[in-house]
């Protein structure tokens, strides 16, 4: 059972509905809001208990690269997010993603795009449309893929459209979701998010924030509890935001 909370007027209630119900929600009372955790209230929470560092890989050979696509196609649905050195300087172009994240139930690949050796691979798993890919705003991170490979990313999920579709008309991030399913705290420092992503040896605050904001992604669609075939496809072949709902 999953926790709803609902803004009517002034009055703040709550609502529990089976965890596969998330987007039927056409019957509720128009003057209803669904509003998500505020950053004050997530501040109270526990903290997401995410993948430790022993569970974290970072290829750097072919026959790792091969393994990692091999387990992560064989998984199916997979948690996704990217990791781009950040510019400072108006009007500077970010040149990432510098780093791919592929979040399974109980491990992470991280891909860094310096190795050359990895990028068949890479370009495989972003374009197949087999391979479900659910994260946050992964719109823009289609855009920069994109823009660096010159591929399409298939098999998107968006959260942010299925919580959209669930009466969520405000911006729903990582830390939102996790705190709104879970009601537990994701953990995110500006210092590890905005630190140099195209180093070749990432730290270990890195690797962590890294693969844990794909995994806690992946940790949020299985709460909701969706089947596949309800699972809103992003068409972004056409550099698209529209969504298509059905994997086919």
């Amino acid at each position: 059972m999953l926790d709803f909370r609902f803004r009517g007027n002034d009055n703040l209630f709550s609502v529990s509905l089976k965890q596969n119900s998330l987007l039927n929600s056409k019957h509720l009372s128009p003057h209803m809001k669904k509003v998500a955790p505020t950053k004050p209230e997530i501040a109270l929470l526990e903290p997401f208990v995410g993948l430790s560092l022993e569970h974290i890989h970072v290829p750097t050979s072919s026959p790792e690269f091969a393994s990692a696509t091999a387990e992560i196609k064989a998984a199916g649905i997979v948690g996704f997010d990217t990791e781009s050195k950040p510019t400072f300087v108006t009007g500077d172009v970010s040149e990432g993603p510098h780093v791919v994240q592929f979040a399974l139930r109980d491990k992470a690949y991280l891909f860094q795009l310096h190795r050359a050796e990895g990028l068949p691979f890479l370009i495989e798993l972003l374009q197949s449309e087999q391979l479900i890919k659910v994260g946050f705003d992964l719109k823009s991170d289609s855009g920069h893929i994109y823009a660096k490979l010159g591929v399409n990313l298939g098999g998107v999920v968006d959260l942010n459209t299925v919580f959209r579709m669930d009466g969520y008309h405000k911006h729903m991030g990582v830390r939102a979701a996790v705190g709104l399913v879970f009601k537990q705290r994701f953990p995110k420092s500006r210092h590890v998010t905005t630190s140099n992503w195209s180093q070749h040896q990432l730290t270990p605050k890195q690797l962590l924030y890294a693969a844990n904001d794909a995994y806690a992604a992946l940790k949020v669609l299985e709460a909701l509890d969706l089947p596949r075939e309800d699972l809103p496809i992003m068409d972004l072949s056409t550099r698209s935001s529209d969504a298509v709902v059905g994997s086919g």
